[in-house]
C-alpha cells in the first residue's frame, strides 16, 4: 500500500497518479476523509483516557461517563480503521516518472527487438497440432480429468519442461540468485499483499474452503512472504532469489483467440526471480532483471521484442513494468513470455519488510520480480519456431545437454 503520510502531504500527486492508472481518483478523497476522522476519534479517545488516569476516587460519576463515552468512541474508531484499511490498499502504486502515459495496452511502448522471425518454406503448424503429432501434449486427457485449460505432457514434452527449468536455474545461480523451491499454497495475507485477488474482476486465486489458504499464482507470493515482518540488515541487500513453484490461475476472463492452447492455462510451472533491495538500487536492478530475461531468451534463440507498459496497463502494484514478447509463428505476431516489475515499497508496506540502515534508521525495502521461464509459453514458442517440414522439432542448443537430444521426432 502507499505511504499514508505522503498522501497527506501531497494528495494532488496521488490523485493524478491514481487517474493515470485508470482508477477512481476519488479514492484519494475518501481515504483522506477517513484518515482525518480516525485521527480526530483517536485524539478524543486519548484525551478521555488521560482524563480517566487523573481522576480521583471521589469522581466516580465522571469515571462512569468516561467509560461509556469510550465504549462508543472506541467502537467508532474500530469501524473507521476497518474502512480505512479497506480503501487505502485500493490506491495504486504511483508509476515512476519515466513510465509512458497511456490508457491501455495499445499505448504500451516497444523498446527494441532481437532476432528475426523465421520464414518457413512450408505451412507451419501451431503448437497444439505439433504437440499432438509428436505425442507429447494432450489437452483432451487434461479436460477429461481436470476440466478445460488443463493438459498432460508426455515423454520428450515432459523432459522439455524440466530442461527449461534447469536451464534457467543454472543460468541464474551463476548470476548470484539463490535457487528456492517454495510452497504452492499461501495464506491470504501474502497473496492479497502481493496483489493476487480471489474475488472481483481481477480474480486469479483458487482458495481452499474452510482454510485461510490459496493456491499461488506465482512464486512471487511466497518469496515476498519469506521475509514478512522482518528487519533485514543493509549489508544483506540485495537479496536475490530464483524461486521454483507450480502456479495456479483461474483465468476467468475473456481473452480472445490468443488464449487457445498453452498460452493461457490454469496450471503451470515457473521459475521466478525475486529481489529485496535498497530503494536507491531498485531502478538499476530492474534493468538488470530485464537484461537477464533477455539473456535467457537469446540463449533459446527465440526472436522477441521488449515492451514497456504504459500507466494504464501497469496494474495496482507495479511502478514500472517490462514485458518480453516472443515471436509466435501460428499467430503471426509476438506474445508475452515474461514480465518484470518494480513494485518499489508498495508490497513491502503490505507485508512489513524493512531494513536497518547503517545509521540505525529503518526503511521499507523495495521488491522486484521477474519471470525467468514458464513451462507453457516458452515451450509454445520453441515448438512453433523450431519445427521442421517433417514434423520434428529441433531442440535449442542450450537445452540439448539437459534433454539429451537434438531433435524431438514425431511418434511412430
Amino acid at each position: 500500500m502507499i505511504d499514508l503520510k505522503k498522501l497527506r502531504e501531497d494528495p494532488e500527486f496521488f490523485r493524478r497518479a491514481t487517474a493515470a492508472k485508470n482508477r477512481q481518483s476519488d479514492l484519494v478523497n475518501q481515504v483522506l476523509l477517513l484518515d482525518e476522522k480516525k485521527r480526530e476519534l483517536l485524539r478524543r479517545v486519548e484525551n478521555l483516557r488521560a482524563e480517566r488516569r487523573k481522576l480521583g476516587k471521589e469522581n466516580i460519576e465522571r469515571g462512569r461517563e468516561i467509560k461509556n463515552e469510550l465504549t462508543w468512541l472506541e467502537a467508532d474508531l474500530e469501524k473507521v480503521e476497518e474502512e480505512l484499511m479497506t480503501l487505502l490498499p485500493q490506491i495504486p502504486n504511483p508509476a515512476l516518472p519515466s513510465v509512458p502515459i497511456g490508457k491501455g495496452e495499445e499505448e504500451n511502448v516497444e523498446i527494441r527487438k532481437w532476432g528475426e522471425p523465421r520464414k518457413f518454406d512450408f505451412e507451419p503448424k501451431d503448437h497444439l497440432q505439433l504437440g499432438k503429432d509428436l505425442g507429447i501434449l494432450d489437452f483432451e486427457a487434461g479436460a477429461k480429468v481436470a476440466g478445460s485449460q488443463f493438459y498432460y505432457w508426455y515423454g520428450d514434452g515432459a523432459k522439455l519442461q524440466m530442461a527449461l527449468i534447469w536451464y534457467s536455474l543454472d543460468l541464474l545461480e551463476k548470476e548470484g540468485f539463490l535457487p528456492v523451491i517454495t510452497p504452492d499454497l499461501a495464506r491470504s495475507r501474502y497473496y492479497l499483499g502481493t496483489g493476487y485477488l480471489p474475488l472481483g474482476e481481477e480474480e486469479q486465486t483458487y482458495t481452499i474452503n474452510g482454510e485461510d489458504l490459496g493456491l499461488i499464482a506465482t512464486a512471487e507470493v511466497t518469496l515476498a512472504g519469506l521475509h514478512a515482518d522482518e528487519i533485514l540488515e543493509e549489508k544483506q541487500l540485495p537479496l536475490k532469489y530464483i524461486g521454483y513453484s507450480h502456479c495456479f490461475r483461474k483465468e476467468g476472463g475473456a481473452y480472445g483467440r490468443y488464449s487457445k492452447g498453452l498460452y493461457r492455462v490454469h496450471q503451470f510451472m515457473k521459475t521466478e526471480m525475486f529481489v529485496y533491495c535498497r530503494p536507491e538500487e531498485s531502478n538499476e536492478i530492474h534493468e538488470q532483471l530485464l537484461a537477464l530475461e533477455e539473456k535467457i531468451y537469446q540463449g533459446l534463440e527465440l526472436p522477441y521484442r521488449v515492451v514497456e507498459m504504459c500507466t494504464g496497463d501497469l496494474g495496482a502494484m507495479a511502478a514500472r513494468k517490462f514485458d518480453i514478447e516472443a515471436w509466435m509463428p501460428a499467430r503471426g505476431t509476438y506474445g508475452e513470455v515474461t514480465s518484470t516489475s518494480n513494485t518499489t515499497d508498495y508490497q513491502s508496506r503490505n507485508l512489513n519488510v524493512k531494513y536497518r540502515k547503517k545509521d540505525g534508521t529503518l526503511e521499507y525495502v523495495h521488491l522486484l520480480n521477474g519471470t525467468a521461464i514458464t513451462s507453457t509459453r516458452a515451450p509454445l514458442a520453441i515448438l512453433e519456431n523450431f519445427q521442421e517440414k517433417d514434423g520434428s522439432v529441433r531442440v535449442p542448443r542450450v537445452l540439448q545437454p539437459y534433454l539429451g537430444k537434438e531433435v524431438i521426432s514425431p511418434k511412430s
